[in-house]
């Protein structure tokens, strides 16, 4: 998966687990990506739309990957702005995403398909109760459209992840992949 080498940025202080969560993934053969939380990139000169490699930059990555394995990536953002950004991130690959401009927690329990790989991403801020409880919420969705093969990587260990992750290792998952910023769950 040479695609991925534009993306070992030395700024994209989360590739390393990306990387092993899209290698994994495609050893097990999975296409349906579900992302809560696009990358919305930034603002350079007032117009110029730029990676922000801090974020990972995962919708293009994870876009790049659907088109290598024929697959499609479900990407959900509350903030029609980020998804406006990611779509301008990712026209190339349009045909391997669908973009959602809702809630996640709507998003996920109208998604109808089995997920594959799912990133959790969603509320950032600076309150971590919030966001640990949104992303358990959000676990707790997505649990009946996971499957034995699925990967769930979790962003902002620590900040976000607080009860998503024993929620998951409860429901029969365990760790397979840590950094200091992401963690990466399988069966």
């Amino acid at each position: 998966m040479i695609f991925l080498n534009k993306y070992n940025n030395s700024k994209n202080i989360r590739f390393k687990s990306f990387e092993y969560a899209l290698n994994n993934s495609f050893k097990r053969n999975l296409k349906t990506i579900v992302e809560t939380g696009t990358a919305r990139g930034k603002t350079k000169f007032f117009f110029i739309k730029k990676y922000n490699w801090k974020d990972g930059m995962s919708t293009p990555m994870f876009a790049e990957y659907a088109k290598y394995v024929g697959g499609k990536l479900h990407t959900c953002d509350i903030s029609s702005k980020n998804i406006e950004n990611a779509k301008k991130f990712t026209s190339d690959l349009s045909n391997f995403i669908d973009f959602y401009t809702q809630d996640s927690l709507v998003f996920l329990k109208e998604f109808n398909e089995s997920i594959d790989l799912l990133y959790l991403d969603s509320l950032d801020g600076h309150d971590p109760i919030a966001a640990s409880n949104h992303q358990l919420n959000e676990a707790k969705i997505s649990l009946r459209k996971l499957h034995k093969k699925s990967l769930i990587l979790l962003d902002d260990k620590g900040s976000k992840t607080n009860f998503s992750i024993n929620f998951y290792k409860n429901n029969g998952f365990k760790i397979i992949y840590e950094t200091e910023y992401q963690v990466l769950l399988s069966q």
